[in-house]
C-alpha cells in the first residue's frame, strides 16, 4: 500500500486546551501478510465528538477493535488519559472506555433493565461470597446499581419499558438501549460503531440529540458512521480512513471539501490510492477476523454473546 499524505486542520480551539482522553499512536493491524490498519494516529480530547469515516473495507471497525482490546495491534500503542491500555476488553472498559457495535449485541431474553445492569459489572466491587451471602454490602451495591440503571433508562427515554424484554423493543430503541448499557460502565470515552445504521431520519435525529447530551455530560465520543450528513453535523473533528491509512483529518468543512475524500467515496482513483483488489482483500480479512472473534472473545460492553 502506498503512503498517503495526511492533512490535519486543527481549528477547534478546545483540542489544544484540553487533555487527550484517547491517544492512539502508530496503530497498525496486520492479518498475516495483509495490513488492514497502517500507522494510524488519532487523539480525542475531553468534551469532543470525533468522527471516523471511510468507504467499506477502510479499516474503521478494525481500528475500533484495536482501541478496545478486541485486537492486539501489531504495532503502535493506545493510551487512555496518559496510561497505555492493556489488550483486554474488560480491562479497557474498567479503565474508562465503552463501545457499541455495528451489529446490535443485546441479551435478547433479558429485560431492558437487566441489560443495563450488566453494563455495571465493571463498577461493582462485591465479590462472589458477598453475592452468595447477600450481606448488607451486596444489597447496598445492588440498590446503587439499580438506581443508576434507572437513571440511564430515563436519560434515553426508556424508563417506562424497564421490564420489557430487549428483543421486543423496536430497532431504534434497541440501539438506544445498547448505548445506555455502555454508559452504565461510567466511561470517559464512548465509541459508537454506526449508531444510526438502519434508522429512519427521525430516529437519526433522536440519536444525534442523544450523543450531544452524552457529550454535555463530559463524555468524549468517537463515532464511525456512513451517514455523511449526520457525521458532519455532529462532529467537532473528522478523520477519514482509506484502506487502513488516515487520508485526512480536520474540521467537518475541511474534510468535506477534500477532493481525495470525495474521490474515495465515489470510487475515483487518486494519486497513491490502493487498487480494487487490495481493497477487497482488506475487507475480506476484516470480515474473517470478525467471524473468528465472535467465538473467541467477548465484547467490552456485552460479556456474553450477542442477540441471536
Amino acid at each position: 500500500m502506498n503512503d498517503m499524505t495526511t492533512t490535519t486542520e486543527n481549528t477547534v480551539e478546545n483540542t489544544t486546551e484540553t487533555p487527550a482522553v484517547l491517544d492512539a499512536s502508530g496503530v497498525t493491524m496486520r492479518f498475516g501478510g495483509l495490513t488492514a490498519v497502517r500507522s494510524v494516529d488519532l487523539k480525542v480530547h475531553a468534551g469532543e465528538i470525533v468522527g471516523l469515516i471511510g468507504p467499506n473495507g477502510a479499516g474503521k471497525t478494525t481500528f475500533f477493535n484495536c482501541l478496545t482490546g478486541l485486537y492486539v495491534p501489531t504495532e503502535g500503542k493506545v493510551s487512555y488519559k496518559g496510561t497505555v491500555l492493556p489488550p483486554k476488553p474488560h480491562l479497557v472498559t474498567q479503565a474508562g472506555i465503552a463501545r457499541t457495535f455495528q451489529n446490535i449485541r443485546l441479551f435478547a431474553n433479558m429485560t431492558v433493565l437487566e441489560n443495563v445492569l450488566v453494563g455495571r459489572h465493571t463498577r461493582t466491587k462485591e465479590g462472589l461470597w458477598s453475592a452468595l451471602l447477600r450481606g448488607p454490602g451486596f444489597k447496598k451495591a445492588e440498590a446503587a446499581s439499580h438506581k443508576r440503571a434507572m437513571e440511564l433508562l430515563e436519560f434515553i427515554g426508556l424508563e417506562h419499558k424497564a421490564d420489557h424484554l430487549a428483543r421486543n423493543l423496536p430497532y431504534g430503541e434497541q440501539r438506544k438501549l445498547e448505548i445506555a448499557r455502555a454508559l452504565a460502565s461510567d466511561p470517559g470515552l464512548l465509541l459508537l460503531d454506526e449508531p444510526t445504521a438502519g434508522m429512519n431520519p427521525q430516529e437519526t435525529r433522536v440519536t444525534e440529540e442523544l450523543i450531544f447530551a452524552i457529550r454535555d455530560q463530559g463524555i468524549a465520543v468517537l463515532v464511525i458512521e456512513h451517514d455523511m450528513r449526520f457525521i458532519f453535523n455532529l462532529c467537532d473533528r473528522v478523520a477519514c480512513l482509506v484502506q487502513g491509512e488516515k487520508l485526512v483529518e480536520g474540521t467537518p468543512s475541511v474534510v468535506q471539501g477534500d477532493e481525495r475524500v470525495v474521490a474515495a467515496y465515489l470510487g475515483t482513483p487518486f494519486e497513491g490510492a490502493p487498487g480494487a483488489e487490495e481493497a477487497a482483500e482488506v475487507e475480506a480479512a476484516e470480515e474473517a477476523q470478525g467471524t473468528t472473534s465472535k467465538t473467541s472473545t467477548t465484547s467490552t460492553t456485552s460479556p456474553e454473546g450477542e442477540t441471536p
